[in-house]
């Protein structure tokens, strides 16, 4: 079995989610990515979240949120992806960048617009009574 291992940024504001949309792509994101070789959870996260969004991860408030597994978007079946999420204050304005083309706060009703690692997320956000 092929994974993918992604780190994500799980961001909840008036209980609404941040998620992002990369350019040419129809399908919402967390925002997060993957990690260069050797890079820690933090250091890639915290780099992958200024390159899209521009702005910086308070390092100190950074707290594991959970670990979710499911079929990774847009590749053949059977390869997974591993994304492992984090809660974490932030300085800064938000804006897209690099690859990003949008963000947008989402709820539960726009859960089907995510891929589907982002939905089981979703599904547990609902549950813990984080978003509407």
């Amino acid at each position: 079995m092929f994974w993918i291992d992604k780190l994500a940024w799980i961001r909840i504001e008036d209980r609404k989610i941040l998620s992002t949309r990369s350019k040419g792509k129809d399908t919402y994101y967390f925002p997060g990515g993957k990690r260069e070789p050797y890079e820690s959870d933090e250091e890639a996260l915290l780099r992958e979240i200024k390159e899209e969004l521009t702005v910086d991860l308070v390092p100190d408030s950074l707290q594991f949120f959970g670990r979710f597994e499911a079929q990774a978007h847009g590749h053949t079946e059977g390869v997974t992806v591993v994304m492992t999420c984090y809660l974490a204050d932030y300085q800064g304005e938000l804006k897209p960048d690099a690859e990003i083309e949008e963000l947008a706060w989402l709820t539960y009703a726009d859960k089907e617009k995510s891929s589907a690692v982002d939905q089981l997320i979703f599904d547990h956000l609902k549950n813990l009574n984080f978003i509407d």
